[in-house]
């Protein structure tokens, strides 16, 4: 037996046995792309069945995530990576932002964030493990982080 050696270095876990290397961390595996380049945990987008389509739009004077809430299974839901496709319909640059907390404070929080063009379409892929394993509760808000007054949404998870 080789000599055995842990590191935790800002949520980063290190553990070093003979010559094998395994690394392990809380949140981060996020991949924001586009459906033809992107992937996430070594499989393409486009190979990739999407979980859910989130668009921008806009209701009269008010700019919206829509749908308001978005639920995903994991009890039924194979293990394969959630993959999101956000679009902006409206007429002006919109941000989206996902994560499990509200307050976006901590490093180690599950956090997608992408800034969209009007027409603009991007795909966020993101680990099985790190909504299961990477969240405290069971609801993640996304919302526009460019503009605080526009209506976003919640994912609620099933686990």
């Amino acid at each position: 037996m080789g000599k055995m050696l842990l590191s935790v270095f800002f949520g980063l876990v290190v553990l070093v046995a003979g010559t094998s290397v395994s690394f392990a961390h809380h949140s981060g595996g996020v991949e924001i792309g586009d459906l033809d380049t992107g992937s996430v945990v070594g499989q393409a987008f486009k190979e990739l069945t999407v979980d859910q389509e989130l668009f921008a739009i806009e209701l009269g004077e008010t700019k919206v995530w829509y749908p308001p809430v978005t639920i995903i299974d994991f009890k039924v839901r194979p293990g394969r990576p959630v993959v999101l496709k956000v679009t902006n319909k409206s007429s002006a640059e919109h941000g989206f932002l996902l994560t499990a907390d509200e307050s976006f404070g901590a490093p180690t929080v599950l956090k997608a964030q992408v800034v969209l063009k009007p027409g603009e379409t991007k795909y966020i892929g993101i680990p099985t493990s790190d909504f299961l394993y990477a969240t405290q509760g069971v609801t993640l808000v996304y919302k526009c982080h460019l503009h605080p007054g526009h209506v976003g949404g919640k994912l609620l998870m099933i686990k």
